[in-house]
C-alpha cells in the first residue's frame, strides 16, 4: 500500500517530509489538506492530528505526525534504499551523538529564528498584514549569528554533520528557500554557507518538491 502524505503543497513542514521521501525513493501520494478552508481545524481532522497542523502520514494504517518525527521514521524504516541521511543505527555512540547534536542545533538555532522570520517577511505580507519590524530585526540578528557559526563548521566539512549529507541539511531547505527569495543577503554574507546551500538546493529531491508538490504524485526512478 502506497504511503499517504496529508499536507498542504506550500507548507514548509509538508515539504520537509516530501524531500526526505524523495531522497529515500519512497513512493507516496499527497492528499491535500486545505489550510485556507480550515480543514486542519475540523473536528474530524483533530481526531487524527490533535494539534490541528500539517502534515501527517498514513503508512498502511500507521498514523504519524510532526515533520521531523516522520522524517526519522522514513529514514529508519527505509534504511536500505535511497540516500542514508543519518548514521547507521548500529554505528558507534560518537557518530550518533554528533548527529543528534546537529539535529538539536537545527531546531534551537536555525528554525527557532528562520521560521518566525519567514512568517513576518513572507506570510504576513501575503495576507496583507504588516510585518513587525522590531521582531524582524531581532530574528535577523539571531539567524545571522547562527549562520556565522554554520560558516565556521562548513569551512571544515562539506555538510553540517560531516562529509555525507543528512536529513538535517535537508530540513533547512523549505525555510531557507523562502529566505533566499525574500532576503538573500542573510545567506550571501557567508561564503561557506552559500556553497553548502547551492549544493543542497540543487539536489533532484528538492527540485521535485521545492516549488509546488503535485497531487497524487509518486516517486519514479
Amino acid at each position: 500500500m502506497v504511503l499517504k502524505l496529508y499536507g498542504y503543497p506550500h507548507s514548509i513542514t509538508t515539504k520537509r517530509v516530501a524531500v526526505v521521501l524523495y531522497e529515500k525513493k519512497v513512493p507516496f501520494e499527497l492528499h491535500i489538506v486545505d489550510l485556507a478552508k480550515g480543514e486542519h481545524k475540523s473536528e474530524g481532522y483533530a481526531k487524527i492530528q490533535p494539534w490541528g497542523q500539517v502534515p501527517y502520514i498514513d503508512d498502511d494504517g500507521f498514523i504519524l505526525y510532526e515533520s521531523r518525527a516522520i522524517a526519522r521514521y522514513i529514514v529508519e524504516k527505509y534504511a536500505a534504499q535511497g540516500t542514508p541521511l543519518q548514521p547507521p543505527l548500529e554505528s558507534n555512540f560518537t557518530a550518533r551523538g554528533l548527529f543528534e547534536q546537529v539535529a538539536s542545533a537545527e531546531v534551537a538555532n536555525f528554525d527557532a529564528f528562520a521560521g518566525p522570520l519567514v512568517v513576518e517577511i513572507f506570510y504576513k505580507p501575503m495576507r496583507g498584514v504588516p510585518a513587525d519590524d522590531k521582531e524582524v530585526k531581532k530574528k535577523i540578528e539571531k539567524l545571522s549569528e547562527t549562520l556565522q557559526v554554520y560558516d565556521g563548521i562548513l569551512a571544515k566539512q562539506r555538510y553540517l554533520n560531516g562529509e555525507s549529507i543528512s536529513m538535517i541539511d535537508l530540513f533547512h531547505l523549505p525555510c531557507g528557500a523562502i529566505l533566499m527569495q525574500v532576503k538573500p543577503d542573510i545567506f550571501s554574507k557567508h561564503k561557506n554557507v552559500i556553497r553548502w546551500w547551492e549544493e543542497i538546493s540543487s539536489r533532484e529531491s528538492w527540485k521535485a518538491v521545492g516549488n509546488v508538490l503535485e497531487t497524487q504524485r509518486e516517486y519514479a526512478d
